[in-house]
């Protein structure tokens, strides 16, 4: 955990992209009160909000190839409605299952929407490495929820892991606002399938 929150504090000495990135990351704990009274006063239900940002992710996605900036700014676009829909849900008491199961499958296409746009920004760049990363990063990040949804199915807390959403959100959106996007694919391969290691063995540890 030590040595990943080094990796974050190197990257993020890139400049004030990289800061502003770097901060983004803990908004969804950080601005959780701040935002209830807002919240309270938005009309529109929690539902529709994850359906905009996804709407909003999908556009980032095709901007990944087209154009990397506008793309990552997007990245964080989305991830802010994201944010802001479990706020809105908690703050009006309109949280649901239903909600919450919208909420994780429209991440999941997120997920995959997001790295195939990287995979095509790679192949338009004739690099068959970051292609390869990109689509092992989506299996890694698929295999990441899937082990914490199997184990919460057996009853077992699955909470662990260096390399959860927030963190491959954010690590994208560097990459393609700096341009640093077979870097930080490296990382995202490492860390995710990482990650899922770290979570059968918490799994393994809980049943014994």
């Amino acid at each position: 955990m030590k040595r990943h929150a080094r990796w974050l504090k190197r990257l993020s000495r890139a400049g004030a992209k990289g800061n502003l990135i770097l901060i983004s990351a803990k908004l969804g704990h950080i601005l959780d009160k701040p935002l209830e009274p807002v919240a309270r006063r938005i009309p529109i239900s929690p539902n529709a909000i994850s359906i905009a940002g996804f709407c909003i992710t999908l556009l980032a996605a095709y901007m990944i190839p087209r154009h990397l900036q506008a793309g990552g700014a997007l990245i964080l676009l989305g991830g802010l409605f994201d944010m802001l829909d479990g706020v809105v849900a908690r703050a009006n008491g309109k949280a649901s299952r239903f909600g919450a199961l919208l909420d994780s499958t429209l991440d999941r296409f997120s997920d995959a929407s997001l790295l195939i746009g990287a995979a095509w920004f790679f192949f338009a760049q004739d690099n068959m490495l970051g292609v390869g990363l990109s689509a092992g990063t989506l299996v890694g990040a698929l295999l990441v929820s899937y082990v914490r949804a199997r184990a919460e199915g057996l009853g077992l807390s699955c909470h662990v892991g260096i390399m959860e959403r927030p963190e491959r959100i954010v690590l994208l959106a560097f990459g393609c606002l700096t341009g640093w996007m077979l870097p930080v694919m490296i990382i995202l391969f490492a860390f995710s399938h990482f990650t899922v290691f770290q979570r059968v063995l918490h799994v393994y540890r809980q049943s014994k």
